[in-house]
């Protein structure tokens, strides 16, 4: 009876409590609910659907009409990208200035054109 013991009933249950951890840490799920997997998906369905308002508008239209791009090859290439690349396209669009830095541009043209009145290069603020 000693040997029996020594020779299967001891291998098998080392077995057994060695993969009891596993078996334990796969049945480790929960009961999740419809509205945390719809959470999930909201992220992904609110940046997908800013892109192609984004796309959607006339003058964006116009432009990338002007620019040589099929506007409605550019919705179908949006359509195929991944959630995470619409999360980021997203982002940049939200991020983006609208109209561009005008003020930037305007006060970085002034700027130049004082160093250069300064400097004796031009004479534009004379007649002021």
């Amino acid at each position: 009876m000693q040997r029996l013991l020594r020779t299967a009933v001891v291998p098998f249950l080392a077995l057994v409590f060695c993969f009891q951890g596993v078996a334990a840490a796969a049945a480790a799920g929960s009961v999740t609910g419809t509205e945390a997997m719809l959470a999930g998906d909201a992220p992904a369905a609110d940046a997908r659907a800013t892109v192609q308002a984004q796309l959607a508008r006339d003058d964006v239209r116009a432009q990338m009409a002007a620019m040589g791009v099929d506007p409605d090859m550019a919705a179908e290439r949006v359509a195929t990208l991944s959630d995470a690349e619409v999360q980021k396209l997203a982002g940049n669009i939200e991020s983006a200035p609208a109209g561009g830095d005008v003020l930037a541009v305007v006060g970085i043209v002034f700027v130049v054109l004082l160093i250069l009145e300064a400097a004796g290069v031009t004479d534009i603020f004379k007649s002021i």
